[in-house]
């Protein structure tokens, strides 16, 4: 297994607990948290035979409280746009993840921190989270794709008004607007996080990566979602999985999925 510096891998069971690991700079996404985070979901997720994965932070007071903004300062054009195109290429590694996966958002989720939890495929909130994208009061903009995930999830009238006034929202209002899925008690979020990807892993596998698949396709320029969904469709019909799904139904008896 593959040690990093800014990350802790927890295999628990048939699932993956993967934490920021930055607590004394409230889990801020540097340059080796993202070089991290792409060498997992690109390539030592394979060395964890999972079912899903869970993605929280270190500590209590946050999931990720933004990018560490030491890096930030002195960037020029080049380079921020270079930044930029970074991050959204290893967010778009998690957003398109074949693996369902789900952010237990701790405490602050703000700026790229709440662009990590965008581009995870559900967000459970403790009741103490805090979401935002206070970029512009930096001066800046978010560069992640939370300009375009977060009117995704909540629409474009509210989406503008966070944007523009880079405020704070709590997580009953994340809740409210679709930004979280779930809110619970801070000494609940593992165990609700747990309890939903065992959900999970009683699916199909090839059907949970088939739903990950068409649904981003819906947001994907160019790509017709209906015709993505009707080609992945006959793609599971010809598998193993299908053939035991539908027996175990007529059968009145649980499914055994082998993702094949």
């Amino acid at each position: 297994m593959n040690t990093y510096q800014t990350l802790i891998a927890e295999l628990k069971d048939n699932l993956l607990i993967l934490r920021l690991n930055r607590p004394e700079a409230m889990n801020a996404l540097n340059a080796q948290m993202f070089d991290e985070l792409d060498q997992f979901f690109s390539t030592d997720y394979k060395q964890y035979k999972v079912g899903c994965i869970i993605l929280t932070g270190s500590g209590e007071k946050a999931f990720a409280a933004g990018a560490d903004i030491k890096e930030l300062h002195g960037l020029n054009s080049a380079q921020a746009e270079q930044l930029s195109s970074k991050g959204q290429r290893i967010f778009s590694l998690i957003e398109n993840f074949h693996l369902p996966v789900i952010a237990a958002v701790n405490g602050f989720s703000l700026g790229g921190g709440c662009e990590l939890a965008m581009a995870c495929h559900i967000r459970i909130a403790s009741s103490k989270a805090r979401f935002g994208q206070p970029e512009v009061n930096l001066g800046i903009i978010p560069g992640y794709g939370g300009t375009q995930r977060l009117v995704q999830l909540i629409g474009k009238g509210k989406a503008m008004e966070f944007l523009l006034t880079g405020d704070m929202i709590s997580a009953d209002v994340a809740l409210a607007l679709g930004l979280a899925n779930y809110v619970v008690a801070p000494e609940e979020l593992l165990n609700t996080s747990i309890d939903l990807a065992n959900k999970m892993n009683t699916k199909g596998p090839l059907a949970l990566r088939g739903v990950i698949k068409c649904v981003n396709g819906y947001y994907t320029p160019g790509v017709n979602g209906y015709a993505m969904e009707a080609r992945t469709f006959g793609e599971i019909a010809d598998s193993e999985d299908f053939t035991e799904g539908t027996s175990a139904f007529i059968e009145k008896r649980k499914a055994d999925f082998k993702g094949i």
